[in-house]
């Protein structure tokens, strides 16, 4: 032994290990060499590891941190996930424990595992990522897309700093997304050809959250004990920013939770009458993934299109895109038109425009900062006309007001000098 250290030989190994000291603690691993003078060479290589995390120039990254993955096979079933110790596993895990697990969280963790593989997390830099991100704009991708992935990824690393896994993370930049706020919105007249188009189980579930503004999966986790009277409270647990809140129901919201009441008895074939615990459901179940029937009912309502994945051009009734001489599948053809979110901004400018107070709109679409509200209150062609229009009419009236009042200014008679 000399100095913080030792080598050593196990019962049954062919080659020698080493042990050293850091705060008290013991670490012990292989060296990876049989030969004396290589081992001492990996302790020394440790040592000088352990001194300069004394100093404090650099943290120390123990074996234990060296073997951590930042992901597992992508195709790991759920049972082998949940003991699984990869970072992606790991962060998945904390996710559904503090109810944030979703589907968009879902899809970019996965991304996160396709194109990170089986890393190991300390050999993952700073500049790894930024080739990473360059080559994703490269590809076209938009860059909150990366940031969804990138943010997913600083999450995992994080998060095993957390738990005394990793000693230290990669800087990730965060690509700035000017721009990319969306401003779609829905007239009443674009929402119910959309209605008109969706099946029978769907139709009130987009009806409240065109009238309120509520989150898709604020909507699907209402249950009737949430229905208090004749308000609807959603419960903290289902809520994004984790705050409860209530919705009166008022006018087409009565009307709509009574149909509801009728739609609540379920009769399916060989099967008892059963009363669903969801106020929208699909055969007694909660609504799950929509995507299909939504993109279809928006295209055969005229506010969406299903175009070439790869030059976003149009596509014939088989699917064949004239410009890449491509035949698709429908599954693969991209979808360009409202989304279900745009009832979310419809819900919050027809507020503010109805008179309704921003505090008191605030309250019924869930927005718990100005900023995000504000995001959403976007002015469209119209609103601009609108505001021409009224300044021109008011700056009229002034000039009118003028030439009225010097009108009525009494003349100055003619003096005689």
């Amino acid at each position: 032994m000399r100095g913080n250290g030792r080598i050593f030989a196990r019962k049954n190994s062919a080659v020698l290990w080493c042990a050293y000291y850091l705060r008290g603690r013991e670490f012990r691993e292989s060296t990876g060499h049989s030969d004396p003078k290589k081992a001492e060479k990996f302790l020394q290589a440790r040592r000088r590891e352990v001194g300069a995390d004394q100093l404090g120039v650099r943290p120390f990254v123990g074996p234990a941190a060296e073997r951590v993955k930042i992901s597992c096979d992508l195709d790991a079933d759920q049972e082998v996930r949940a003991k699984c110790d990869c970072l992606c596993c790991a962060l998945e895990r904390d996710l559904k424990f503090r109810g944030k697990e979703s589907q968009q969280n879902t899809s970019n963790l996965n991304r996160v595992r396709r194109d990170f593989g089986e890393l190991r997390a300390i050999a993952l830099t700073a500049d790894d990522v930024d080739k990473y991100i360059e080559q994703r704009l490269a590809e076209g991708s938009a860059p909150a897309s990366i940031n969804r992935t990138t943010q997913l990824l600083g999450q995992a690393f994080h998060f095993g700093i957390q738990r005394k896994r990793l000693t230290s993370a990669p800087d990730i930049r965060h690509l700035s997304e000017k721009g990319n706020e969306r401003q779609g919105f829905f007239g009443e007249t674009e929402f119910r050809a959309v209605v008109d188009n969706l099946p029978a189980y769907m139709k009130d579930f987009v009806r409240f959250a065109y009238f309120t503004g509520m989150r898709r999966g604020e909507l699907a986790s209402l249950k009737w004990e949430d229905v208090d009277g004749d308000v609807l409270r959603l419960r903290a647990e289902n809520a994004k920013n984790g705050e409860a809140r209530a919705v009166p129901l008022e006018g087409e919201l009565a009307e709509l939770i009574e149909r509801r009441r009728e739609a609540r008895r379920v009769k399916m074939e060989g099967r008892p009458l059963v009363l669903s615990a969801w106020i929208f459901h699909r055969d007694g179940e909660p609504i799950g993934d929509f995507r299909k029937v939504w993109r279809t009912a928006c295209c055969m309502a005229g506010v969406g299109k299903l175009v070439c994945p790869t030059c976003e051009g149009p596509v014939d009734a088989e699917y064949n895109c004239a410009n890449c001489s491509r035949t698709w599948a429908r599954e693969e053809l991209k979808y360009i038109g409202r989304l279900f979110h745009d009832f979310r901004r419809s819900a919050v400018r027809d507020m503010v425009r109805a008179g309704v107070p921003e505090t008191v709109a605030m309250t019924i679409s869930g927005h718990k900062t100005r900023s995000m509200f504000d995001r959403y209150n976007i002015t469209n062609d119209r609103d601009q006309r609108d505001a021409l229009r009224a300044t021109q009419e008011y700056r009229q009236q002034q000039a009118s007001a003028l030439r009225e009042k010097i009108a009525a200014m009494p003349q100055r008679s003619a003096g005689v000098n």
